[in-house]
């Protein structure tokens, strides 16, 4: 259903991911994912390890935070973040590079892991582990469904169909083997018979070498049957939750409701290399991979990032901002967000740095609806985005709108993308979609 077809301009595809040196100071987010922040369990002058828990989760909905420096910490205080908005964050002077005792930092594949889904689940939340495909949802809740809900097959999305983005491809090609070890981790958690690795046919090599690594991984055990890749046609926004389901199972999730009411779990291609980082390395959360790119960046990459580090540092690294930027972005150019704060840090979901020029962050002169539909052909949850638009505008409306299902947009941007006016279609129903949420979100708790 819907979607378009913006060009891939995947020009970072090539470049190996690379180890980014480690800033002088990381700051550290303590509510880097959904439900409640974390609460810190270091106090000021405190020494840390890489690897150490600095935040225990703040509610069942959370997740654990750890350091990805060894260190001391210097300050527990607000900070703003990619926005410009105060966050509470830990600060953390480095001092060399001491890691936790337990976590395996070497570059060994294990293949076999416990045959027990508790003591792999319990792993897993001690890491911290958050799904890396953008909703930064605490795996661990997501891998325990509630009662009466079976899943039925697991998808591991690789498709990331972002244009720009390249780092879930790097990780497939380079750390292919630990992603379907961490895959089939988690498909022994869920008990399920089948789990599909889903790749969009744009990234051959990934498909041809994953399909390699689980050939040789059916020798090594029987936990691997069941795990298979699939190809799929390459279209945005294919690695959305839903519409993946859609491709994958031929089952449309309901409005308001979950994967797992059809019976799915999604994961991230780099979610299951965190599984397996947790499970057979002891290893928590403490970096991620980064694409920095843009046609004005000289300079393209793949950078291992540990989590804290000041966004100005990765790009010094690199060479500076050009002086033809005119915005840069995190995350890609269609669900992305413009940064206000070079001084933020990454997060554990942080994916990308975009820089574009002016030429390519110019907006058309909007003109008046002409009521041709192409928002609503390109709207991959079927909704009518020209409807929402207009009663948006009209003002206090919130009835009709929520009746219209704009709480379920997922803002992809495909509205905006498609349409021939120029009117900012997702600009508008974003403001009305949180207006909407806040009302729901009300009404539930009204209700307990």
């Amino acid at each position: 259903m819907g979607g378009v077809h913006p060009a891939d301009n995947k020009i970072s595809r090539d470049c190996k991911i690379e180890v980014l040196p480690i800033p002088e100071t990381v700051y550290i987010h303590l509510g880097q994912h959904i439900g409640a922040p974390a609460k810190p369990v270091v106090a000021v002058g405190d020494k840390v390890k890489a690897g150490q828990l600095i935040a225990e989760p703040g509610g069942f909905v959370s997740a654990a935070i750890h350091s990805s420096v060894s260190g001391t910490v210097k300050s527990i205080a607000p900070r703003k973040d990619l926005a410009g908005n105060p966050q509470m964050c830990v600060e953390i002077a480095v001092e060399g590079d001491e890691w936790l005792e337990g976590i395996d930092t070497t570059d060994t594949v294990i293949r076999e892991f416990p045959d027990d889904p508790a003591v792999c689940l319990d792993k897993i939340k001690a890491a911290g582990v958050v799904g890396l495909g953008g909703a930064t949802f605490p795996t661990a809740v997501k891998l325990t469904p509630p009662p009466g809900k079976k899943c039925e097959m697991l998808i591991i999305n690789g498709c990331e169909c972002e244009p720009y983005l390249t780092s879930d491809f790097r990780t497939l090609l380079e750390k292919g083997e630990q992603v379907v070890i961490g895959a089939a981790i988690i498909k022994s958690i869920l008990k399920v018979d089948k789990a599909t690795i889903a790749i969009e046919d744009n990234k051959p090599e990934a498909i041809d070498h994953i399909q390699k690594v689980l050939a040789e991984l059916r020798k090594v055990s029987p936990k691997y049957d069941g795990i298979s890749v699939m190809s799929l046609m390459k279209k945005y926004p294919e690695g959305g939750e839903k519409q993946l389901i859609d491709a994958v199972m031929h089952r449309q999730v309901a409005s308001g409701g979950l994967p797992i009411d059809v019976g799915a779990v999604v994961q991230n291609v780099a979610t299951a290399l965190a599984v397996y980082d947790a499970v057979q390395k002891n290893k928590p959360i403490v970096d991620n991979s980064v694409t920095v790119t843009g046609e004005c960046f000289p300079r393209q990459a793949n950078l291992l990032v540990r989590v804290g580090t000041p966004l100005k540092f990765i790009i010094d690294y690199l060479g500076g901002v050009p002086q033809d930027t005119a915005k840069i972005i995190s995350g890609g150019p269609m669900m992305g967000r413009a940064i206000a704060n070079l001084e933020a840090a990454t997060l554990k979901g942080t994916s990308a740095l975009l820089f574009l020029t002016k030429a390519q962050t110019a907006r058309g002169k909007e003109s008046n609806c002409i009521r041709c539909g192409k928002c609503a052909e390109a709207c991959p949850m079927g909704l009518e985005p020209f409807l929402l638009n207009r009663l948006s505008r009209a003002g206090g409306m919130l009835d009709q709108l929520e009746a219209n299902a704009v709480q379920d947009c997922i803002e992809c941007g495909c509205c905006l993308y498609s349409c021939p006016a120029n009117i900012p279609l997702l600009d508008v129903i974003r403001q009305s979609k949180g207006q909407v949420l806040g009302i729901i979100k009300a009404r539930a708790a009204a209700k307990k």
